[in-house]
């Protein structure tokens, strides 16, 4: 009898945090974190808006004096329900994942993607799942036969394998930021593959910052 694989899901949280408020998370876990507005302290590390890290310890938040937004992605069984928290904090999405279907090893990546007024991403795929999550402008994201518009904030899952066709807004530049789980020997590669071969060596439109990425480990079912 074939042993059953522990579920697990990459999950999107938005932490509100008041000016010089702390919140720890204490359990070791597969962590991504994106200043969206304000300052942060993380783990004495200042942390301006607009930059992220990620980490596999537990770590301590400390808002600068104005407060602020954070970003969290997290990985962890989908059997275990998020933890509550003092501060305010929202789910924002969850997707479930298949670490042994990715690789063997992996990686946790936070980086985000930028598009000029009109950009598109070619037919495409990657090479693990991921929850992408709208700054600014707007985007189409078309996939599993839906298209689907997202302003800022809107957040989406990725599986990966799924074929993905994205159009900017044709008016301002747009750009979000994601975390995917990845094979760790894309440690500083691409994870994209295009769908088409003519579309391979087309100049693409589309720009990339890697903020972090870090090797991890989960526990085996």
């Amino acid at each position: 009898m074939r042993s059953q694989r522990m579920p697990y899901e990459i999950r999107l949280f938005e932490d509100t945090l008041f000016g010089g408020e702390e919140v720890r998370f204490d359990d070791p876990a597969p962590r991504a974190l994106y200043i969206s507005a304000g300052s942060i302290a993380v783990n004495g590390e200042e942390l301006p808006p607009d930059e992220g890290l990620v980490s596999t310890d537990a770590v301590m938040l400390r808002a600068g004096g104005d407060g602020a937004m954070v970003w969290r992605w997290e990985v962890g069984s989908a059997d275990e329900c998020a933890d509550a928290c003092a501060h305010r904090t929202s789910l924002r999405l969850a997707g479930r994942i298949d670490p042994a279907a990715i690789a063997d090893e992996l990686l946790i990546r936070l980086d985000s993607v930028a598009f000029p007024a009109g950009g598109t991403a070619f037919l495409h795929t990657h090479q693990g799942p991921g929850i992408r999550c709208l700054r600014e402008g707007e985007i189409r994201i078309d996939t599993e036969g839906r298209s689907t518009s997202y302003g800022p904030g809107g957040a989406w899952f990725e599986s990966g394998p799924e074929p993905v066709f994205a159009q900017a807004s044709i008016d301002v530049p747009s750009r979000f930021i994601r975390t995917m789980v990845l094979p760790r020997s894309l440690l500083g590669a691409s994870s994209i593959r295009y769908v088409n071969i003519e579309d391979r060596d087309k100049p693409k439109s589309q720009t990339y910052r890697v903020f972090a990425e870090r090797p991890f480990e989960l526990e085996s079912a």
